[in-house]
């Protein structure tokens, strides 16, 4: 009977922990910024976003000036963005976001 009841509760946390990490969703960011031009600036701008929970990928384009990140269940505020780029002297322009 013990036994049982130790594999019916198994099943049950592993049941909850796949629901749970499939209602997690990825929204991935395009950003437009002013300023990138050397990979230098664009170090200083990966290194303030991976300070951030969540963020998992980012790639930038420094001619076209865009900032592309992949977020895991976090969502990116235009606040807090013009913040973290005004901190690193860059100006954020827009932001797109797509969920994946």
């Amino acid at each position: 009977m013990m036994k049982i009841r130790n594999k019916f509760l198994l099943a049950a946390i592993l049941l909850l922990t796949m629901i749970t990490t499939a209602q997690a969703e990825t929204t991935v960011y395009s950003i437009r910024v002013d300023g990138l031009a050397c990979p230098y600036c664009a170090y200083g701008i990966e290194k303030k976003l991976n300070e951030i929970e969540g963020v998992k990928f980012i790639n930038m384009d420094l001619e076209k000036g865009i900032v592309t990140t992949e977020a895991y269940d976090v969502k990116l505020e235009d606040e807090k963005l013009q913040q973290l780029f005004q901190d690193a002297g860059f100006t954020y322009r827009s932001k797109q976001e797509k969920i994946k």
